[in-house]
């Protein structure tokens, strides 16, 4: 077949805006914003294409503004989740069955009208709901997930290009067809970020699979708009069904199901090995070995030489780690810093800190806002207030917090004395940094430090002008972290660039972002055709001399 016939437009990553003073998009942003707090709305379940509604009616609110309603939506149970499998099978075999343009073309509308008529809205929504400023959601909401879906299009056709060898005049023809799974994908999305919310259903649907998505409760909000987009993009009834419903509910009732063929998941490591294990116990029950595609926790670093740039460091530790108030998998959580750069950095942090303001996102000169929700609080704040009263830790920086108004907390940061210190080694998903300084001498024995200190292996970053400390560190970190940065910070992937994921406590390392992902969701066949088939059983060596 040729080439042409897996022409796709060529992806390239959606540019994020400025959203600068006087700019088009700022003023169409603030209209946005103004006009979904103006009025409150009902998020229904979408299931076969329907809204489905039950009694239990719920509030929505935003994270800095708890006074402030946004919505409803409405809670479902066992129930809603069993309509939302059958939905899904009833759609398959039109949906796995239409032609791979044809899919292509509707998440490919679905990055322009994302791109185009939706942007101000999903970035409002975004900057609402979870309480990330402007530029945080631009990336997030709009650029990364533009990017999924146009260039997970070109991954999908890549695949499906790739066909084994078949040699001219053989009388054989070989050809590969990658098929959906067999069965309906299970979608378990997080709050932090929308492109994840709107990647996990719809990279396996792409490939022709049929999803339940179950997103975070405290972003069914955003995803109801994900999925507003794709049924205006023309994604037909059935091929993802949105419920919003408990995890152990949707657990229960999904990884019982004999159609079960596979999750992708973003979440908590505890989470995910539960899930596992569940899966584990029902393998029997399957038609299928499910498919388990997972990104979990992390306990993300930087480590920094003797000879780094201090300002650079500084820089990358208050954009790494505080940015979406921590609220990354990829957020710098621990830092291994020289003795001999400590005075320059420590002085440039706390400036930098002291500069830094936070409140309600609509005002876009605060630098943070709010945790998602008051479970997030009361974690996050009991290390901080553990750690005022340790002895091995000392807070140079912040240790406030005050969920009255908001779920507010201070960038902190604490100085450890013991580098296994607990905030050293958990992760604690929120704006809490924390530091070891080392002996300069003692950088090869500190890289063997954090390579054995957390469980975890996401992302990381070594900072040095020395090109043998960066080798070093590349080479004893080889397993450290799946997104490995050089005088970078560990956040900010791009989707095409830096394909995402880690292993360890941290995943399955499937790579989002890439076509090792989509490679996942399909179940591959391998055909050959006999153009002249044998008549004769009896092979040559067999005759008589």
């Amino acid at each position: 077949m040729s080439d042409a016939y897996f022409k796709v437009p060529q992806a390239i990553n959606e540019k994020v805006l400025s959203y600068a003073p006087g700019s088009p998009e700022k003023a169409a942003l603030k209209k946005a914003l103004k006009e979904i707090k103006s009025k409150e709305v009902e998020v229904a379940m979408t299931i076969g294409g329907q809204k489905v509604k039950t009694a239990k009616k719920l509030s929505i609110h935003p994270p800095h503004e708890l006074k402030h309603t946004l919505g409803h939506f409405y809670k479902g149970g066992a129930g809603e989740v069993k309509m939302a499998i059958d939905a899904a099978l009833k759609a398959k075999p039109a949906w796995e069955q239409l032609p791979w343009q044809e899919r292509a073309a509707i998440f490919l509308k679905a990055a322009d009208l994302l791109a185009g008529p939706y942007r101000q809205k999903m970035n409002a929504a975004c900057m609402l709901v979870q309480s990330k400023t402007v530029y945080q959601s631009e990336i997030d909401a709009v650029a990364e997930l533009c990017d999924f879906w146009r260039f997970n299009v070109q991954f999908m056709a890549e695949i499906y290009k790739e066909q084994p060898l078949t040699v001219s005049g053989s009388g054989i023809w070989n050809r590969m067809e990658y098929r959906p799974l067999e069965g309906f994908v299970f979608a378990l999305t997080p709050f932090n970020f929308a492109s994840i919310a709107g990647n996990l259903p719809s990279a396996p649907a792409l490939m022709g699979n049929v999803v339940v998505w179950k997103p975070a409760e405290s972003q069914l909000y955003v995803s109801n708009l994900i999925m507003e987009i794709l049924e205006e993009a023309g994604l037909p009834p059935g091929v993802i069904n949105l419920v919003f419903v408990s995890g152990p509910v949707a657990g229960e009732v999904i990884f019982s199901h004999t159609d079960y063929a596979g999750i992708h998941f973003t979440g908590s490591t505890g989470v995910f090995q539960d899930l596992w294990q569940t899966m584990g116990k029902n393998l029997s029950n399957y038609r299928s070995y499910p498919r388990i595609v997972g990104e979990t926790g992390g306990k993300d670093f930087i480590i920094a030489h003797s000879s780094a740039n201090a300002p650079q460091v500084v820089t990358a530790l208050t954009r790494g780690a505080f940015e979406y108030q921590g609220q990354k998998c990829s957020a710098v959580s621990r830092a291994y810093l020289p003795k001999s750069l400590w005075p320059d950095i420590k002085s440039g942090l706390l400036k930098d800190l002291k500069s830094i303001k936070m409140g309600n996102p609509e005002d876009f000169s605060n630098f943070m806002s709010a945790v998602i929700d008051e479970r997030a609080f009361d974690k996050i704040s009991s290390y901080i207030a553990d750690a005022k009263k340790d002895k091995d830790a000392e807070i140079i920086f912040g240790g406030g917090y005050d969920k009255s108004k908001g779920y507010f907390i201070e960038p902190t940061v604490i100085v450890a004395k013991d580098p296994k210190y607990r905030t050293m080694c958990e992760e604690i998903f929120g704006p809490v940094l924390t530091i070891y300084v080392y002996d300069d001498e003692k950088y090869e024995d500190t890289l063997e430090l954090l390579n054995n200190t957390s469980p975890y292996a996401l992302t990381g970053a070594v900072f040095a002008k020395e090109r043998e400390a960066v080798m070093l560190a590349t080479e004893r970190l080889r397993h450290s972290a799946g997104n490995f940065y050089i005088n970078d910070k560990p956040t900010g992937a791009v989707v095409g660039q830096q394909p995402f994921g880690g292993a360890r406590g941290s995943g399955t390392n499937d790579k989002a972002g890439s076509i090792l992902n989509l490679y996942r969701w399909v179940s591959a066949r391998a055909i050959k055709e006999n153009f002249v088939s044998p008549t004769d059983y009896r092979y040559p060596f067999m005759a008589e001399e």
